[in-house]
């Protein structure tokens, strides 16, 4: 899938505005470059960046209440998803939080989010900080049973917890709500057939 083909899906399926697919484009422009000096995202998936990252990111939005105060993307790295669903956001008052702890990588998000002009806040390694968020969201950070754990630990009150899975999803399920029981759905991914997108509701 191209460029214009998931701008096409942006605009239609998932209501981002001209203006947020401007603000996609100079994001895109940015990751590309500095991916020449830091490995950002991964070389292979660069040509494939519109659909691998912006749209895998981007369709979140479809379960998201942007009328909530404020949602947090544990390991970010290049701001995906995070940075791409406050780039959708048009809430003044909901606040993006991005925890990354790869000094690099928060230098390139700040640098985004002065350039794009966004309501987002860089901070450090999750295990520090203590999490005051009614959504968490993370792609590609650690295993179900991790993430579940990292959440409960740090986040000051029940959230929903959303997560972009690949194949092995429901196993991965199978195998963290062994102890812990919490309700979840799985939605499929726009990008990928196999992929999945894990929805639960996390009470501590």
């Amino acid at each position: 899938m191209h460029k214009l083909e998931v701008i096409k899906i942006l605009k239609k399926d998932l209501n981002f505005t001209d203006r947020s697919i401007e603000k996609l484009n100079k994001f895109t422009n940015l990751v590309l470059i500095e991916n020449k000096k830091h490995n950002l995202i991964s070389k292979s998936t660069e040509s494939q960046i519109w659909m691998r990252h912006i749209l895998d990111s981007a369709q979140l939005v479809r379960f998201i209440d942007f009328n909530s105060n404020s949602l947090a993307d544990l390991g970010t790295g290049a701001g995906f998803p995070g940075l791409v669903l406050d780039i959708y956001n048009k809430n003044k008052d909901f606040h993006v939080k991005l925890y990354e702890k790869s000094p690099v990588k928060r230098e390139f998000l700040n640098k985004v989010i002065s350039e794009l002009g966004l309501n987002a806040e860089v901070l450090g390694d999750i295990r520090q900080e203590e999490i005051d968020t009614d959504i968490i969201v993370c792609r590609a950070f650690k295993k179900i049973d991790k993430i579940i754990q990292v959440s409960r630990e740090i986040a000051k009150k029940p959230h929903k917890l959303m997560i972009l899975k690949g194949q092995n999803a429901q196993e991965d399920l199978k195998n963290s709500l062994k102890t812990e029981r919490y309700p979840y759905k799985l939605e499929n991914s726009m990008t990928n057939k196999n992929s999945k997108i894990v929805l639960m509701e996390i009470s501590n």
